[in-house]
């Protein structure tokens, strides 16, 4: 059960949120670590540590740590899921005005936190972190992650050096209406950005993993690139999808048009028959595409007008309204 928003002030300042996936010899150290830092804050904090469907004995070691500490909650998978899952759940059932996410393999540093918490109080929405001196293979992991790095920075228009450190720090009414899915719970400052948010970046300590083995491959590259292609049309788009299946069919369209025109030409200057070129399929071939690309472009706009109308959303965010009476 969600707490509401006026329930929530009164439960706790702070959300520290942990996906757990098989992380059975990092729980007892990161706990002790973590209580350290968020018992010394001086704020009311609940630590939010969601198992991930892990196939060793993370949980049980969850569980008896919970025994003891009233502030650690526990949402517990039926199955893995993946990271941007398990934070998304970490999210709902978070109860604080302003969450912190972190890793469970000990390569986060919780002494970060603080300067994290510092700089929101400074005015930012939203602090991401950034491993600056990160200790991890060299080139699978830290040559791809600044490559990655970069090209998401230059499609999503929000410049930061590390959008794959877990450790961030968020106030809560700009990721509230968030959804994740598929690898975007790193996109998260840049839904933020995107919605007026102040978004800061600062370096932070990274550690060698200690314990297990990363669960990451080369393939979550592609993955990335491709949620990250998906998030920048939903929100270039979501709203106007005629533009972009529109503009397609529209080009379609007109190189039919000029494949038509150069087998003319080819017909009455050069003497060559049509038949012996296969201009005229490819001229079909446009054409249809470009018809099939306006009607999807029509059915999409009827779909998002459903989608608005019932969902009772609006296409719209509002930050705060000023001397308007409550109706």
């Amino acid at each position: 059960m969600f707490v509401s928003g006026h329930e929530r002030a009164a439960v706790c300042e702070l959300s520290a949120i942990v996906p757990v996936y098989n992380e059975e010899e990092s729980i007892p150290h990161l706990c002790t670590r973590l209580f350290a830092t968020l018992d010394g804050l001086g704020k009311t904090f609940e630590l939010i540590c969601v198992d991930d469907g892990s196939q060793d004995g993370s949980l049980s070691v969850l569980k008896s740590i919970a025994a003891t500490r009233p502030e650690l909650k526990i949402v517990a998978f039926r199955r893995n899921s993946g990271q941007t899952a398990a934070m998304m759940a970490g999210i709902d059932h978070a109860s604080g005005d302003i969450i912190v996410t972190i890793d469970a393999d000990l390569q986060n540093d919780p002494d970060d936190i603080p300067a994290l918490l510092a700089k929101l109080d400074e005015g930012y929405d939203v602090v991401s972190g950034w491993r600056k001196d990160r200790q991890d293979a060299a080139i699978r992991r830290n040559f791809v992650s600044r490559v990655a790095n970069r090209v998401i920075s230059r499609i999503s228009g929000v410049d930061l050096h590390d959008y794959g450190c877990t450790l961030k720090a968020y106030r809560r009414d700009v990721i509230k209406d968030v959804r994740l899915y598929g690898e975007m719970h790193r996109f998260i400052p840049i839904y933020a950005a995107w919605m007026g948010a102040c978004v800061h970046e600062m370096p932070v300590r990274h550690h060698p993993r200690k314990f297990g083995k990363s669960k990451y491959g080369l393939e979550r590259v592609a993955k990335v690139i491709l949620d990250l292609l998906v998030v920048k049309f939903l929100d270039r788009y979501l709203v106007k999808p005629i533009y972009v299946f529109g503009g397609f069919g529209l080009l379609s369209l007109a190189i039919s048009g000029l494949i038509c025109l150069f087998m003319i030409w080819l017909k009455f200057v050069e003497d060559v028959s049509m038949i012996q070129t296969p201009l005229p399929i490819l001229a079909a071939m446009t054409l249809l595409i470009g018809v099939l690309s306006l009607l999807m472009g029509i059915l999409a706009e009827m779909m998002v007008r459903t989608y608005f109308e019932s969902s009772g959303r609006r296409s719209y965010s509002v930050r705060e309204t000023i001397n308007f009476k409550d109706h």
